[in-house]
Order: structure tokens, then sequence, then C-alpha cells
């Protein structure tokens, strides 16, 4: 979630892992450690850097401070997202359905259709691809019109993402009494592990709910893709695609899918790698930043991009490919769902 002022530019595998109580560093039997170039931007950060990185057909991972809940800011919007795709592959929902925008509902920061004259009627598609692309705060709060937050936070809990919560409309009024904790997160909270899993979830379209009626795949598949193809257009991309993006990717296509957040102290991007060598989930968040300037030169961000540089030169030395980024991400049927684990 931007602020007006900032509007515009904006391995644990399966199994044994040992945990440096002191330094929060977790690794696996097939990183050591992780990479020293990721240590020594955590280092030199002036705040503080709590990540998950894991390959899915490898099963390598880096975890630091990745089950420490955090703000989310507008990375919460995953959960819509999830929650859309879900609805639609049940046939409660579809992309072209009709949401009307009236007067008075705008709100400010992040975003464009608060400048729209109103009323007026866009699709489902519309509101979710402005909530993602541009992370519009106006375009988020139609969503949870549509899916209210207890809907998004029910899907949560049952997916077993006790704490990522969605809390509340964007610069609006809590509709009820909220969690203790909501103060200290603002709009949403979650850790980088459960987000990291939620938007493996996106790419792998796996949208159906624990003891619930099975979605209609063929239905999942082509929502799916459409909520991966909203990621991969993110307009900000000045932290995990930073360094990573060395060549024009308005015509084929961008090889990250990814959504942003950013509070004054806090700027953190939640993304699908499309490596060569097997698609990379990765969770970043800086918090307790020093540096709270909404520059391109953000310390934050700057940090974030770094650190996506250093695993992918790790783990894909031949870089990154946006061809797989479709449903399923191109692994072949029963890869192990390693970041779900």
């Amino acid at each position: 979630m931007r602020t007006a002022a900032g509007q515009f530019r904006k391995l644990s595998l399966r199994g044994l892992c040992i945990c440096a109580a002191l330094t929060g560093l977790c690794t696996s039997a097939s990183a050591q450690e992780p990479d020293e170039a990721v240590k020594q931007v955590i280092a030199q950060h002036h705040g503080s850097v709590a990540l998950y990185a894991h390959q899915l057909n490898t099963g390598k991972t880096i975890s630091i401070d990745a089950d420490k809940p955090v703000q989310t800011a507008s990375t919460i919007k995953l959960a819509l997202l999830w929650t859309a795709v879900h609805e639609i592959a049940l046939g409660h929902a579809t992309w072209d359905e009709k949401v009307t925008l009236k007067p008075g509902e705008g709100v400010a920061g992040s975003g464009i259709l608060h400048f729209f004259d109103t009323p007026i009627t866009l699709t489902l598609k519309d509101i979710a691809t402005m909530m993602v692309i541009v992370s519009d705060n106006t375009a988020t709060n139609l969503m949870i019109d549509r899916f209210p937050t207890k809907q998004v936070d029910g899907n949560m809990t049952a997916l077993g993402y006790t704490d990522t919560w969605l809390y509340k409309k964007v610069f609006k009024p809590a509709d009820g009494p909220m969690p203790a904790d909501q103060p200290k997160f603002g709009l949403g909270k979650t850790t980088p592990h459960q987000i990291a899993q939620l938007i493996e979830k996106i790419g792998r379209c796996d949208v159906d709910l624990p003891g619930q009626p099975k979605v209609n795949q063929a239905k999942a598949d082509t929502a799916c893709n459409v909520a991966i193809d909203m990621l991969r257009n993110q307009f900000y991309r000045d932290t995990i695609p930073r360094y990573l993006e060395t060549l024009d990717n308005t015509e084929k296509g961008s090889g990250i899918a990814s959504k942003t957040g950013s509070l004054d102290a806090t700027r953190s991007d939640v993304a699908i790698l499309a490596a060569k060598s097997g698609p990379i989930v990765l969770a970043v968040y800086t918090y307790d930043n020093a540096d709270k300037g909404w520059s391109v030169d953000n310390e934050g961000e700057v940090a974030i991009a770094k650190i996506a540089q250093a695993v992918v030169k790790a783990w894909s030395p031949a870089g990154i490919d946006g061809k797989s980024l479709t449903s399923g991400l191109g692994l072949p049927p029963g890869t192990a769902k390693g970041a779900s684990k």
C-alpha cells in the first residue's frame, strides 16, 4: 500500500533444518547456509529483513525469520486474488461480472480509480487487475465488497495460514471489532513463508480448500492464467525485478510474477521467478527501515533487489525465462509442493 506521495514511482527441505538462534538463519541439507551475498545485503541494511526463498523442483531453500509475522502492506492483496480465482473455479464468480464504483467510494494512495468520474461500471477482472498491477486501493476495496474480509480470512485459516490476515478495507474504518494486533500490522499481516506458499498456490493453480467441494480444474487453470498474467504485468518493478530483467519484457512477457507492498518504513515483494533451472518463489520483507523515502533508490527496495539477484545467480546462473509462467509453472505432475510443506 503506497502513500499518495509515492504512488507514481513506484531451504528448509522437508527434513532436518539447522537454525542459528542468534542470527535467525535457517539452512538445509541442499544449501548449508544462505548465500554469502544474501547475508551481506542483510548485514548492510539499515533495518530488518525477513525472507523465504524456495526452488520448487530442487527443494533449495533459504529461510531467514521466515515465520515472523510482518506488516503486509499491499502484499495481502494476494489473498484476495487467490480467493477470487477459487470462487471463479467453483462457478460462484466470473471475471466479466459487473462492479460499480459509486461516488465517494474512492480512496487515496496508490492507484488511479479515485481520479475517475463516478459512477463508473467495471468488471471483476478490471478491478482485480488494477489491484495487482498498480496496487489500486479503491479497486482493492471493491474487491473486498465482493469477497469480504471474513471470507478471505476464513480461506487463509482453512489453508493453514493462521498468521495471514486481511483486517479491513484500505483507508476505511473497520466494519466491526478488530483483533488486538491489528493496530500493529495495519491492513494485514503474514509471514514470508506463508505468503510464499500462497503465491505458489496461484502459480500451481492449487485453489481447492481442504474439506470443501473440489473446483473445476479447467475453469481454475483459465482463471489462474488470468491472475498470473496480472502478476507478470506488475507496474512496480524496483524490487525483485530490478536487476533481473535486462531486456524489454513488454512483448514476450516478464519472467517474474509479483506483488509489492510499501509503507514509509517497510518495503516488500512476493514473487514467482521463472528461473531457467526451475521456478522459484521468493518473499522478502524489509521493515523498521531507516530510509523512509519514496525515491527509486530507497534502501529497502534496493536490498530486496540485491537479495533476488543473489538467489537467482546462485540457483539459476542462466537467468529467467517467462515461458513457464503459466498455470502449473511447467512442473511435471506430482512434483512435490515443497514451499507448502
